[in-house]
């Protein structure tokens, strides 16, 4: 292997593997060149029969702020008033109705890991709700996009909006950007959508935070574990 490519891999290598779910960002801002050019290299991402089916919506300054504060007003409200959040359900099936093995565990691990690093225990119900809306306020990151796709677009093009998504993750890397994807906001889309201007043919994927973590916030200590090669692979000779 030349130096050259050695050097290649290093650095794609990096840019994957740093990349991580920051829950706490500084106010500084992203520059609009510095967006664009993340999309315009995100854009590359593979999909069937070149569909290309992602839209990208982004905020910042006001738009962003207003679209926080109604979020977090629900949110509030559901706090006192359980039955609102009858109301605002996802658009699709995100996660599963039921959770089994092994998931389960790490989704438990995940939670708990997360509550745990920041003494949040299982009785904690406002603290947990605190948390929780942290994901609505973009977790005080400078940039919000909300992606959406047609809806007369199939199953296999959100598999395309996926490779998209992660490239637009692993190129903010290399602009020392994080982000966080985020599933929380699909159940606010009825309130997303008209605050976007997305058209009625046009469903919410999910939203990401971007911008550049505050390394001395306590929440950004958090990673996630990976289960090892051998456990998801399956060799055939």
């Amino acid at each position: 292997m030349t130096q050259s490519v050695q050097s290649t891999q290093s650095v794609v290598d990096a840019a994957i593997t740093s990349r991580r779910s920051v829950r706490a960002f500084t106010k500084q801002a992203v520059p609009r060149q510095t967006l664009e050019q993340i999309l315009q290299v995100a854009s590359r991402a593979p999909s069937g029969t070149n569909a290309q089916p992602w839209k990208v919506y982004v905020l910042q300054g006001a738009s962003r702020d207003a679209l926080v504060a109604k979020a977090c007003a629900i949110h509030d409200a559901m706090l006192t008033d359980p039955a609102l959040q009858a109301q605002y359900t996802e658009d699709y099936d995100y996660y599963p109705p039921k959770w089994v093995s092994p998931y389960l565990e790490r989704r438990r691990e995940n939670g708990w890991g997360l509550y745990g690093l920041l003494g949040i225990g299982k009785t904690d119900r406002d603290k947990m709700h605190a948390q929780h809306q942290c994901n609505l306020r973009f977790f005080d990151a400078p940039v919000g996009f909300i992606f959406t796709i047609d809806r007369v677009m199939g199953r296999g093009s959100l598999v395309d909006f996926g490779t998209f998504l992660q490239s637009i993750m692993v190129a903010a890397r290399g602009h020392g950007l994080h982000t966080c994807p985020q599933a929380a906001w699909n159940c606010f889309h009825s309130i997303i959508m008209p605050h976007i201007g997305a058209g009625a043919g046009e469903m919410m994927v999910c939203a990401m935070s971007m911008g550049y973590a505050d390394e001395a916030a306590t929440v950004n200590g958090f990673h996630t574990p990976r289960v090892p090669v051998q456990d998801f692979t399956v060799w055939l000779d």
